[in-house]
């Protein structure tokens, strides 16, 4: 009985650390959510679609047409160990990123750091919607495949024959570590808040914001995508340039 009441009390006290982390960084918070829900339907649409599309074809196929019903279609599409993997590789980072930023803070007293990572991920934003005009940003251009997208294929290439259980969610961590410019923005912004709790809180709200649209591609297909790409592009350039100052907003309260 003890233990029991000492598990319900460590839980009850990491809770209130998470709800007081996200309403003191809640602006930072929402910022990324929402970087990853229009960032995603005119970016991960086309780099993550064909990633949910195999898997939503095996995880169907495995079943009989006999006894597929809407709930399986529906399972199948929402990916959820996949996109757990996915979160659970962005919190890390984010964690990683924001505690060596914070411990780099502490030892050097360098407090203008943070407002440089927030501007940092601010010209990241405005790059997105800058793009959206057909000028070529380089940072945000691929290039081409790099060495370590190619590797990670290998690598994760025997775990599409069964995305399911474990597997779905070792593929998506393992994909969580591709580059993208998207995720180096959220990640520059997350370090910012210099603490290890409030950067990997910071990536779960971004990698939120990612879900809807690849639902949307393992629900009806990448012309499904492709539809709420359209949709939401309309808007992108102008939630992207409002994030931008938000974040900046930010950084000029951390040297203020």
């Amino acid at each position: 009985m003890d233990q029991e009441i000492l598990l319900v009390n460590l839980l009850s006290s990491g809770l209130a650390q998470c709800r007081a982390v996200a309403v003191e960084h809640g602006g930072l918070l929402t910022s990324l959510l929402m970087a990853g829900l229009v960032g995603s339907a005119t970016h991960c649409v086309g780099m993550c679609g064909p990633f949910v599309l195999g898997q939503t074809v095996a995880r169907l196929e495995s079943r009989p047409a006999a006894e597929m019903r809407e709930f399986h279609r529906l399972a199948g599409a929402a990916l959820v160990p996949y996109h757990l993997g996915r979160a659970t590789t962005y919190a890390g980072l984010g964690a990683g990123a924001a505690a060596l930023a914070g411990g780099i803070i502490d030892v050097t007293g360098l407090k203008w750091l943070s407002a440089a990572l927030l501007v940092l991920a601010a010209l990241f934003f405005l790059g997105y919607a800058v793009s959206r005009l057909r000028v070529q940003v380089p940072w945000l251009s691929s290039g081409g495949e790099s060495w370590w997208s190619r590797r990670i294929g290998r690598l994760v290439r025997p775990l599409f024959d069964r995305p399911v259980g474990l597997r779905g969610y070792a593929l998506g961590v393992a994909l969580g570590f591709l580059p993208c410019g998207l995720l180096y923005g959220a990640l520059a912004a997350a370090a910012a808040s210099g603490g290890a709790l409030s950067g990997g809180l910071a990536m779960i709200a971004f990698a939120a914001g990612t879900v809807p649209a690849l639902f949307a591609v393992g629900l009806a297909g990448h012309v499904a995508g492709r539809r709420w790409q359209g949709l939401v592009a309309r808007a992108m350039p102008v939630v992207m340039v409002i994030n931008a100052a938000a974040l900046s907003y930010l950084a000029w309260r951390v040297i203020a």
